[in-house]
C-alpha cells in the first residue's frame, strides 16, 4: 500500500536543495506539475487522481505508439561531483503482466547542458512495478567522467505491451544526497508548477483522455 506523504509546500516548487552536506527534496503532484521533460515515445504525461480510488493526485505516463521504452524525466540533479550518492525512489502503478509497467532509471547529462543534453546511461533498478502501488528505489554513486558529466536525470521508464492500455502511474518522489567532498551547490529540480490557466486545461484534458479509454 502506497501512503501519501505530507510536505511543506516550499518542498514542491521547481527546486529543492539544504546544506550541511545532505541534500533531499520530495514530489508528489499535489500541484498540477507533470514532468520535467521525456524521450522516446511518451503519448502524454498528466496530472491525475490515483486510478486506484486513494484520492491524492499522482502522474499518469502513457505510451503511444507502443513499441518502444519512453522516459520520463521525473527530476534532475545538478552540482554534483564524483563520489556523491544519490538516491532516488518513488511509487510505481501498472499492470505489470499485460498492460504496463514502470521502472525507476538514471541518465547523466553533459556539464553545463540542459536537462535534454544526454550523456550517457547511469543504469537503474531491475524492479518493476505490479497491479499495486510498488516502492522503486536506486542509488547511484555520481561518475563525472572527467568533468563531462554535469548532472543525473532520474527517469520513470514505461514499458508496455500490444493490447494493453499502454498506461502507468507514479507518486511519491523522493530524492537525497550525500555531498561526500562537502563543495556544496547541490540542486535538486522537479516539474515546474503550472499556471492556473494551464491547471484547468490540464485537468480538461485528463477527462477527455479517461473518456476515450
Amino acid at each position: 500500500m502506497k501512503l501519501k506523504l505530507t510536505m511543506a509546500a516550499a518542498v514542491f516548487s521547481c527546486t529543492a536543495y539544504a546544506s550541511a552536506g545532505m541534500y533531499s527534496g520530495s514530489y508528489d503532484w499535489e500541484d498540477g506539475g507533470t514532468i520535467l521533460g521525456s524521450y522516446g515515445n511518451l503519448g502524454y504525461a498528466a496530472n491525475v487522481l490515483d486510478p486506484l480510488g486513494g484520492g491524492s493526485n499522482v502522474l499518469e505516463i502513457h505510451e503511444d505508439p507502443i513499441g518502444s521504452t519512453p522516459q520520463a524525466f521525473v527530476a534532475w540533479i545538478t552540482g554534483l561531483t564524483d563520489g556523491d550518492e544519490i538516491t532516488g525512489s518513488f511509487w510505481g502503478l501498472g499492470d505489470g503482466v499485460t498492460d504496463a509497467k514502470t521502472r525507476i532509471w538514471g541518465h547523466y547529462t553533459t556539464a553545463g547542458g540542459d536537462i535534454d543534453a544526454y550523456d550517457g546511461s547511469a543504469g537503474g533498478n531491475s524492479t518493476y512495478s505490479g497491479a499495486d502501488w510498488t516502492f522503486l528505489e536506486k542509488t547511484w554513486t555520481f561518475n563525472g567522467d572527467g568533468g563531462n558529466h554535469g548532472g543525473l536525470v532520474i527517469e520513470a521508464r514505461l514499458y508496455s505491451y500490444s493490447g494493453g492500455s499502454g498506461t502507468a502511474w507514479i507518486d511519491n518522489l523522493n530524492i537525497s544526497v550525500n555531498d561526500v567532498d562537502g563543495s556544496g551547490g547541490i540542486v535538486i529540480h522537479f516539474a515546474p508548477i503550472p499556471a492556473p490557466g494551464a491547471l484547468a486545461l490540464l485537468g480538461l484534458a485528463g477527462l477527455a483522455r479517461r473518456r476515450r479509454k
